[in-house]
């Protein structure tokens, strides 16, 4: 019986990679100066990814001019086990995929063996969340903001950001749909707004009632300082060249209003309220598919993204709740 060859050490691994990639690695490098302008950083780079890559072809007992595309599959896994995350081993592939194309495209290569490597698919961010708590504490803020107001701008302007914040959490809008709202979505008697979405598809989402109290405070308000003006086509004018408050200065009033009361504004935005009445109304029961009307979605998956941050909220209410879970840390 044959004795197994022994494993290759790190320093004939090395002598390997230093054979295997040689000259190859600088012309390429030299290349990506001369013909695309990389920029001393970007070529470091490169070098670092190239030099990785051959080491552990090197381990495999191959090299650049003979690695197959299980080669690279085998790379990419050990990327991952490594803890890359999926966009920073997409950046790598793409380096390896410049590098065979250059290869195939000089003639040392017959083939790239990257043509039909898959890219690591990367998982959708989950959007950020806010507790049903604070945005309680947003939301009383600005009532209380309202009754202090000292002159009567002051009071139009809280009572604006009152009704902005209420109407939204109310009804999921995204921003450039609450901006828009038209001055008829002041009636007193409306419990439902008809939208005008993106690609002009429409949809109906709720009034609620302390939504539809403070859009009536700020109108009331709004006709006290016009007096006999003649009321605009718009629920929240605003001098700008829409002639409606801007998505700018709304996120700007929000983002100050959260830090007055100890939240950062960096986590605030209209958008991170517009995921807040998502992800309030289904992890209290609503079906996935009212959701999905009501936010004005075309695809359902986009909507899905709500239930995973149910998950992880999940998972981590249990890693610091639960009593074994608690056992096993200490």
């Amino acid at each position: 019986m044959a004795a197994m060859e022994p494993a290759p050490t790190e320093e004939a691994a090395q002598r390997a990679l230093r054979g295997s990639l040689g000259s190859d690695l600088e012309t390429f490098l030299e290349m990506m100066s001369a013909e695309r302008g990389a920029a001393p950083n970007t070529l470091d780079s490169y070098r670092r990814d190239v030099e990785d890559y051959g080491s552990f072809l090197a381990r495999r007992r191959t090299s650049l001019r003979t690695a197959s595309p299980t080669d690279i599959r085998a790379y990419m896994a050990e990327l991952e086990a490594r803890g890359y995350a999926a966009s920073s081993a997409a950046r790598r592939l793409s380096a390896l995929r410049q590098l065979h194309r250059f290869l195939f495209a000089e003639g040392i290569r017959t083939d790239d063996p990257t043509g039909i490597v898959a890219a690591p698919k990367r998982k959708p961010p989950l959007p950020k969340i806010m507790s049903e708590a604070e945005v309680e504490r947003l939301l009383t803020e600005a009532e209380a903001a309202v009754a202090r107001a000292d002159t009567p701008p002051a009071r139009l302007r809280a009572a604006r950001l009152a009704a902005l914040l209420e109407t939204l959490y109310a009804s999921g809008l995204r921003v450039s749909e609450l901006v828009a709202l038209p001055a008829t979505a002041a009636r007193p008697d409306l419990r439902m707004l008809m939208i005008r979405g993106k690609g002009g598809k429409e949809r109906i989402v709720p009034l609620t009632e302390r939504s539809r109290a403070a859009i009536g405070r700020f109108m009331m308000l709004r006709r006290e300082a016009e007096g006999d003006k003649p009321a605009g086509p718009w629920l929240f004018p605003a001098i700008s060249e829409s002639g409606t408050l801007t998505r700018q200065a709304f996120a700007r009033d929000l983002k100050a209003l959260a830090a007055s009361v100890g939240i950062a504004p960096a986590r605030v935005s209209p958008h991170v309220l517009r995921h807040a009445f998502a992800s309030h109304l289904l992890q209290n029961g609503a079906d996935l598919r009212i959701v999905q009307q009501l936010l004005g979605h075309a695809d359902i998956s986009t909507t899905q993204i709500y239930t995973h941050v149910l998950e992880e909220r999940l998972k981590s209410l249990v890693a610091d709740h639960h009593p074994l879970a608690r056992t096993a840390a200490d």
